[in-house]
């Protein structure tokens, strides 16, 4: 359900009807955001308010399979069962699992969550959705499905963002400053029409859908891309390449709304041969915050 001028991270998000399903460079943002955040990604798997280690998990709206991998790393003796709109994200998905020693463990489904009637997803102890839900266009009916599919006193953990990464400093770039500030700006009006949910307290929404909210914290991001003395080389290059991708994705909306003179640098952020790329610069950091909330069904 990711539309295509937005990436969610990790997130794996839920992926449907804005959605090209096959898109590789959503596919791409999305295994980034998987290998940038995997430390965080593992912390809220770890914080859990779990009574017993799950041994059926959902992942709706997995994506790539970003929560998929850290859910079965974090519970050993788990099974889960990804699920998605994306044909190819799926594919990319059961590729790594192969390729990890772990296809025994996942099954993946293609759905669209925003129908009705779902699929038959079995009946786990926990269900993870990373980024997906604010994409539903019916929410509450997704909350109550969510509901009725868990086992009596399973969990589900919502693991949703506020906004999308920053990447640069205020003062970047030379001529511009803010000008990271003013694309997220400029897309406003778009999120706000195609993922009205964005950002929202999913809190009381839980609560009506008969769920128990039994945790919820808020974690801030702040991974520096080069920290002197303290920094392996892949991760400087993955984070200037999600920088890359995020804000390429992000120009398609943007662009309408911004002056000629910030698109011009921007469109010289992003081009790759430019001595000015976002992928020379040695300043570039991840600053971003996600909210998970801990719902139980009684």
């Amino acid at each position: 359900m990711t539309p295509a001028h937005e990436h969610t991270p990790h997130h794996g998000g839920s992926h449907g009807r804005h959605q090209e399903h096959d898109d590789s460079g959503q596919a791409e943002i999305l295994d980034l955001d998987a290998e940038v955040l995997a430390e965080h990604i593992a912390s809220i798997t770890a914080w859990l308010p779990l009574k017993v280690e799950p041994r059926q998990v959902v992942d709706l709206g997995c994506g790539t399979g970003a929560g998929t991998f850290a859910l079965l790393e974090g519970f050993p003796e788990a099974h889960v069962t990804a699920v998605d709109a994306s044909v190819g994200h799926l594919r990319l998905l059961r590729e790594k699992a192969c390729a990890r020693g772990v296809s025994d463990r996942v099954r993946t489904v293609q759905a669209d969550l925003d129908t009705s009637r779902w699929p038959d997803l079995g009946t786990p102890d926990l269900v993870w959705a990373s980024a997906s839900m604010h994409h539903m266009a019916h929410p509450d009916r997704a909350l109550r499905s969510v509901y009725e599919l868990l086992a009596p006193g399973g969990l589900f953990a919502v693991v949703e963002l506020d906004g999308l990464p920053r990447f640069l400093p205020a003062d970047a770039p030379e001529g511009r400053p803010g000008l990271e500030d003013r694309v997220h700006r400029a897309t406003d009006g778009f999120h706000a029409e195609h993922v009205p949910h964005r950002g929202a307290d999913w809190g009381p929404m839980l609560a009506a859908a008969g769920f128990t909210v039994e945790a919820e914290r808020t974690i801030t991001v702040d991974i520096e891309g080069d920290i002197e003395g303290d920094i392996e080389s892949d991760r400087g290059e993955a984070i200037g390449r999600y920088a890359h991708r995020s804000l390429q994705r992000l120009r398609g909306a943007a662009a309408p709304a911004l002056g000629p003179e910030d698109l011009a640098a921007l469109d010289e952020l992003l081009d790759t041969d430019s001595p000015h790329s976002i992928l020379r610069r040695d300043d570039l950091a991840v600053r971003t915050e996600r909210t998970v909330w801990a719902a139980r069904r009684t």
